[in-house]
């Protein structure tokens, strides 16, 4: 029984699962911010451009 005990305190596997999870968890944030940023950017940039379109001569 101890020595079923002693292998399982040096079984690591889990752990490195945990960590994988936590690297995939880490770049999902980082990609969901950068592409939430560049949405951001590209509505903005398209709203300039509508409006230019509509109004090219800068008068209502």
């Amino acid at each position: 029984m101890t020595k079923i005990f002693a292998r399982f305190l040096k079984d690591e596997s889990g752990a490195t699962a945990i960590e994988y999870g936590l690297i995939a968890a880490l770049i999902s944030v980082a990609l969901i911010t950068g592409a939430t940023t560049l949405g951001n950017a590209l509505n903005n940039r398209f709203d300039s451009l509508g409006a230019t379109v509509a109004n090219p001569n800068g008068t209502p």
